[in-house]
């Protein structure tokens, strides 16, 4: 554990399913789970699927502050997902739940488990739209950029906000 809270962003998106409440109540279990502080959460966003032909997905981000190393919030998040019903097969298929640590203040980080920032975020309308919605100030460290700066450099043509919310 740390001592102080640490400012971390995350990426939530899923396509099967009751997609809109699985991100919901993974909101909630992300509020209630120890040493994570939900602190601010974007729109949904419907977005098209990356890799093989397959349903649109719903994709939001949130801002936590957390007790935690990074490598333990991510075995946090990974357990999350599992509560409801993600499985890994392969890369880019269908899934209940998806959650990306995206920032975990301004670290870098690359380990064969976990790389900080996450390395495609930057490419990525579906992540940085949200994340642009909620910390658009935040800067990424490796590019040193506003989060609200590299979202003009991707093609958001595909990320549409959900009427409903």
């Amino acid at each position: 554990m740390v001592n102080q809270n640490i400012a971390c962003a995350i990426a939530l998106g899923g396509n099967i399913g009751e997609t809109w409440a699985i991100l919901e109540a993974a909101i909630e279990t992300l509020a209630q789970t120890p040493g994570i502080f939900l602190e601010k959460k974007s729109n949904w966003y419907k977005t098209k699927a990356v890799g093989p032909p397959q349903p649109d997905y719903i994709n939001g981000a949130a801002l936590l502050q957390v007790e935690m190393i990074p490598q333990l919030l991510l075995e946090t998040l990974l357990q999350i997902e599992n509560k409801f019903g993600r499985q890994r097969r392969e890369r880019w298929e269908a899934r209940t739940l998806d959650l990306d640590l995206l920032l975990y203040n301004d670290v870098i980080l690359d380990t064969p488990k976990l790389q900080l920032p996450h390395p495609r975020m930057r490419e990525r309308a579906f992540v940085l739209v949200p994340l642009a919605e909620i910390a658009p100030d935040w800067i990424e460290p490796v590019s040193g950029y506003k989060i609200k700066e590299l979202v003009q450099e991707v093609d958001c043509s595909d990320v549409h906000l959900l009427e409903y919310q």
